[in-house]
């Protein structure tokens, strides 16, 4: 099978990509489960189980992995295996980066509603029922969320992370101020009306934050449908691009630029407080991150990157609180360095 005809000449498109209505006059499933994968093959297969799992059948649901040209394993043969021709399968002629490999999967897509499900992300059992039925009820959105936790390489699970936006299943208000405020999903949990996308593009702009663009851009357009069951799980990784990009800093820029072009889709009384709001967020994000990143791996250049990037977005009591704690461990670990050099010397 071939890809659409489209030009990926930057890996980083400058502008949202088009993605094409679906040409086939056949019947088209309901759903179109697009699995996006790159050197992530150790937790593939428990992706896809995931979904099979919760298979509801060829006419129901289209479920393909686009492979961005791995190289930590034979993907087509791991998909026939699990598959046994249910998922299809389609690899990029060479490596395109993630959103190039994105817009190739929401172009794939058939369904009407599309889920994005990374390569290392999971769902639980119920979700594509607990998302249907929130469509039926709220056929005006153009998105449907559930609420997510956070899943370790270890596989430990987080407590859910957003169910506070809703107690009830419903549409959420004054969404589009609140999520350009801060990142509060993650793609594993959110599906989104295909002919959304056709009409608002694909991801675009920055590597880092790509998503959190993307949320924003449908906010501004179309209500969201949010169900509080948490049944999605977002992986966390330490070699994943967001890690790898805090020593380039290149997150801190990239999110600094989603601000900047989501302000284009806010009200203009509302941008200068929403802005605030963000870097305010991000501030006591990535302060509380820098702490924890010293306690668990001692990194000191990466907890030290995150605690100036903090500072630079934003000054708080929070921000404050979490970079004093980070000093103090470090303060306490040198000292205590140096009185085991000590001892060691007179021995």
């Amino acid at each position: 099978m071939t890809c659409s005809s489209i030009q990926m000449n930057e890996r980083i498109p400058p502008i949202p990509p088009v993605i094409h209505p679906v040409s086939t006059q056949d019947e088209r499933p309901f759903w179109s489960v697009m699995i996006p994968t790159y050197n992530c093959i150790n937790y593939l297969e428990r992706t896809l189980r995931s979904v099979l799992i919760q298979d509801p059948g060829l006419e129901r649901m289209h479920i393909e992995v686009v492979d961005d040209c791995s190289t930590d394993g034979n993907v087509e043969a791991l998909i026939k295996d699990i598959g046994k021709g249910r998922i299809s399968y389609y690899r990029q002629p060479k490596n395109v980066g993630s959103l190039r490999n994105f817009e190739t999967c929401l172009n794939r897509s058939k369904g009407y509603w599309v889920h994005l499900l990374h390569g290392d992300d999971m769902i639980k059992t119920g979700f594509y029922s607990e998302v249907e039925s929130l469509i039926n009820q709220f056929p005006d959105v153009g998105s449907a969320i559930t609420s997510f936790c956070a899943i370790n390489e270890d596989g430990h699970e987080s407590k859910p992370l957003n169910a506070y936006l809703k107690k009830k299943p419903g549409v959420l208000d004054n969404w589009l101020y609140k999520i350009a405020s801060a990142q509060r999903v993650q793609p594993p949990c959110v599906v989104v009306k295909r002919e959304v996308y056709e009409k608002l593009g694909g991801f675009f702009g920055v590597e880092y934050g790509e998503d959190w663009e993307m949320w924003i851009r449908i906010a501004a357009h179309y209500p969201v449908a949010f169900s509080p069951a948490c049944l999605a799980m977002y992986r966390t990784r330490k070699l994943n691009i967001s890690n790898q990009s805090i020593i380039s800093e290149q997150n801190y820029i990239d999110l600094l630029k989603v601000i900047d072009i989501s302000q284009k889709y806010l009200p203009e009384r509302k941008r200068k407080d929403v802005r605030k709001k963000a870097l305010q967020n991000f501030s006591i994000s990535y302060a509380r991150s820098s702490y924890r990143i010293y306690k668990e791996d001692h990194k000191n250049a990466v907890s030290f990157i995150l605690a100036k990037q903090a500072l630079k977005m934003n000054k708080n009591i929070r921000s404050f609180y979490w970079i004093i704690r980070l000093l103090s461990s470090y303060f306490k670990n040198f000292i205590l360095s140096k009185r085991v050099a000590k001892t060691l010397k007179g021995t």
